[in-house]
């Protein structure tokens, strides 16, 4: 049996926990509400806040990562085109840990006909910027999301390269 929309949110939620991030940086949809809600709606010490532009996120991780500061990113895969630029021409040469979370969009059940256009290649373009990613759908057993996204984490810390988690919230 498939997991819902809300233990594959907490999945992700465990996973970011995991991380233990200072920054929590994202880009507002309602696709990601009941992940951002489970920040948004805490008061902790952690700093969550919203970038009006994926690449001003990787811009702001970059400088964060510089500071030795753990930090994470989420955001659409209909963004992946909008941060390629600054991702390859900054913290991917210079070696700095980027990690994003990236929810999917543009499978069944899809109702923005927009979406399909970049959400459909965004493994090729991943793929063609040379930049390591991780897929979490409904292939993936529930119970290893959170462990992926923590070692996808880590993968990005030793490595000093970026690392995305590609997550499947609406469970394609």
């Amino acid at each position: 049996m498939s997991a819902s929309l809300e233990e594959r949110s907490q999945a992700v939620v465990e996973g970011i926990e995991a991380i233990d991030p200072e920054f929590v940086l994202h880009l507002p949809s309602s696709t990601l509400k009941l992940v951002l809600s489970a920040f948004l709606d805490q008061p902790t010490a952690r700093c969550v806040f919203p970038v009006p532009r994926e690449e001003e996120g990787i811009s702001i991780l970059a400088g964060l990562a510089l500071a030795d500061r753990r930090a994470l990113m989420i955001f659409q895969d209909n963004g992946i085109g909008n941060l390629l630029t600054s991702l390859l021409t900054f913290p991917q040469p210079y070696h700095l840990p980027i990690f994003g979370i990236v929810t999917r969009r543009g499978g069944l059940g899809e109702y923005n006909s927009m979406i399909h256009t970049i959400s459909e290649r965004a493994e090729a373009l991943i793929d063609a910027a040379g930049v390591r990613w991780f897929q979490l759908d409904a292939r993936v057993p529930i119970e290893d999301w959170a462990p992926t996204i923590r070692r996808g984490y880590e993968l990005a810390t030793t490595t000093h390269r970026p690392v995305l988690v590609l997550v499947n919230l609406m469970g394609g």
